[in-house]
């Protein structure tokens, strides 16, 4: 998570109750202890409002802070690497939380947090070979909420998404929303991005640059499908993710459907061992890849990791990525002039 615009994350933090505001303990709970929500297609009740919540990764956690809700958590897990959080809006919630594990949550560390709720998404947190899931919490007593963006869809064992990846993010706000009794906080958040996001909207191109997402590998590139939020954060910005019609969120595909499919930009998801320049230096150094638009004119731009999962960055990424391909398609208009 590297340095971002101040004014347009706070922007789209404002009207919770001010940049970084959290709810004091007792503020805006809800009077009723239980709630039925819907959670990736599935009817699930809340008997109490969770005091003790712990988080998996770094947008997990931000849709927390971004509502205020730091006091009702425990903790949370997330790689060491969460960059200069100088200018982000919640960043005093990662003062105030405990930092549980700088890998993944397991049952070890959720319940030496005494966790009430768990926070996590299949591939973010929750998963199959580790024996961390749901159903392995409920054994234990202890409640879930799954990440909407991280739904399985049942058309494989593994693929993941159910609905458009900005519907998924404004489904959990809702959600927490009416869990934790701060549902004016959500709707506002929500109207605040929405409108972040349809000024980016009247101001697309004409013509819209065809975008490819590079996440990592080299034999084979991870990439978003449409479920995934880069495939929407592609499109909101003015241009159309190649790889719209693959039915999953991030997954893998073959280098031969990038060349063929011939993209006017790749954005690199800058996170991990390998830096984005690396990542970089490896696409316009790729053979196969020398005749793709995007490389033979160097139209290469990156955003972080917590951009590009759902999260609350979500609309300053957009809002960013809409600025450079508004460039390229001038740029590309004068060419063909």
């Amino acid at each position: 998570m590297r340095k971002l615009l101040a004014a347009a994350l706070c922007l789209a933090a404002t009207a919770t109750a001010g940049c970084g505001a959290t709810v004091e303990s007792g503020e805006g709970l809800r009077s009723t202890p239980a709630v039925t929500l819907t959670n990736c297609g599935q009817k699930v009740t809340y008997k109490t409002v969770p005091k003790r919540v712990v988080t998996n990764d770094v947008g997990i956690t931000e849709l927390m802070f971004a509502l205020g809700l730091e006091n009702r958590m425990a903790g949370f897990a997330m790689p060491d690497d969460k960059g200069d959080l100088t200018d982000v809006p919640w960043k005093d919630g990662y003062k105030k939380v405990k930092w549980l594990s700088k890998d993944q949550l397991t049952k070890e560390n959720v319940l030496d947090a005494r966790a009430d709720l768990v926070f996590a998404g299949w591939n973010y947190g929750f998963r199959d070979d580790s024996g961390f899931t749901p159903d392995a919490l409920k054994k234990l007593g202890i409640p879930s909420y799954i990440l909407t963006e991280s739904c399985r869809n049942g058309r494989t064992d593994t693929s993941r998404g159910i609905m458009p990846p900005l519907d998924a993010l404004y489904t959990d706000l809702t959600n927490l929303g009416k869990l934790f009794g701060v549902e004016k906080r959500a709707t506002t958040l929500i109207a605040d991005f929405k409108k972040q996001i349809a000024t980016v909207q009247s101001k697309a191109p004409a013509k819209s640059p065809k975008v490819f997402l590079y996440d990592s590998g080299q034999d084979a590139p991870f990439t978003s499908g449409r479920y995934a939020a880069p495939d929407q954060i592609i499109s909101e910005a003015g241009g159309v993710n190649v790889m719209h019609d693959v039915n999953d969120s991030w997954t893998t595909v073959g280098w031969e459907t990038v060349v063929q499919r011939n993209p006017d930009v790749i954005v690199i998801c800058n996170y991990g061992d390998v830096s984005a320049e690396q990542k970089k230096r490896f696409l316009l150094s790729y053979a196969p890849l020398r005749n793709v638009s995007a490389v033979k004119h160097r139209r290469i731009f990156v955003l972080d990791y917590v951009d590009l999962v759902e999260s609350p960055r979500n609309p300053s990424a957009i809002a960013r990525l809409g600025t450079y391909l508004r460039m390229v398609a001038a740029a590309q208009q004068a060419n063909s002039g």
